[in-house]
């Protein structure tokens, strides 16, 4: 089942079940991938892995809005926004460890034939592809750099 069926299905199910967190955040979900479907330049469908894209883009979002709403002493708020973020990482492969994030870009650098910082554009084009919703972008940058140094 695609992740756009499943998130769908998963609405029917909060509606049901009367949980109003969940349901908010599902149908933030939804409305993102909606407009991802139907802009200009997208296809017809949305694929699993754009989806995942939009989710961990959302979780993201969500986590840099609960540290300020902590910064500025809104719990309301913050426990608000961490509560959808949990119903977006639900969604979101398990992210890796620093051992297997470190065996995986050790892997594309083998892959690409990396041996300097002047192959580091190409690495990260692979690693973003492939380690895309398990590991955090900036994290996957850091480690490319520390090993082709």
């Amino acid at each position: 089942m695609a992740l756009f069926d499943q998130i769908n299905d998963d609405i029917k199910t909060a509606m049901k079940a009367r949980e109003k967190e969940k349901l908010q955040a599902l149908r933030n979900i939804k409305k993102v991938m909606l407009e991802a479907k139907t802009a200009a330049s997208a296809d017809a469908e949305i694929s699993d892995e754009e989806a995942l894209k939009i989710i961990a883009k959302l979780a993201k979002q969500g986590n840099d809005s609960a540290a300020i709403y902590k910064e500025q002493n809104r719990e309301d708020l913050y426990e608000e926004e961490m509560v959808q973020v949990a119903v977006f990482e639900g969604y979101l492969p398990a992210k890796m460890s620093d051992e297997e994030l470190t065996a995986a870009v050790k892997s594309i650098i083998g892959e690409t034939g990396a041996s300097s910082m002047k192959d580091m554009g190409k690495v990260m084009g692979m690693a973003s592809k492939k380690l895309a919703g398990q590991a955090d972008g900036k994290d996957i940058s850091t480690k490319v750099r520390a090993l082709l140094q």
